[in-house]
């Protein structure tokens, strides 16, 4: 069973996942290997242009994915 994921890249993406209070997934970025989940962090609580804070846990953007799951239609 296949999942359907939104990227949140931009900081809409990620003003729109906190109104909704959506869990949010964080999956490291591993060069020449598949992607990993790193952790079910939950709903976003503050970020910044380098950093996204989930669950009291502070992760780089640029070293991390972060993602939603989009409901089955």
């Amino acid at each position: 069973m296949n999942a359907t994921y939104k990227v949140l890249v931009s900081d809409a993406d990620l003003f729109t996942a906190a109104l909704a209070e959506a869990n949010i997934y964080v999956v490291q970025m591993l060069e020449g290997k598949p992607h990993v989940i790193a952790d079910y962090a939950g709903p976003l609580q503050k970020w910044t242009p380098e950093y996204i804070m989930l669950a009291g846990m502070a992760y780089k953007r640029t070293e991390y994915e972060f993602r939603v799951r989009l409901p089955k239609k």
